[in-house]
């Protein structure tokens, strides 16, 4: 159960280094993606990361 609760923690912090990248992308100038699709991707990860990292506390607290 510890290795699920651990792989739940590492998809966390992997999609909020997705969502830092792409907060990052729309300050540069002259990127594909146009600005308001990066920060769609970046709100859909963000929000992602947080159920995520909320699923991975519950399940700690009740091991």
């Amino acid at each position: 159960m510890a290795g699920v609760v651990f792989g739940i923690f590492a998809l966390s912090a992997v999609l909020f280094y997705g969502a830092f990248h792409y907060l990052i992308a729309t300050q540069k100038t002259g990127v594909y993606p146009p600005k308001h699709v990066l920060r769609k991707r970046a709100g859909v990860l963000a929000a992602s990361a947080l159920g995520a990292l909320l699923l991975g506390i519950i399940m700690y607290s009740f091991q």
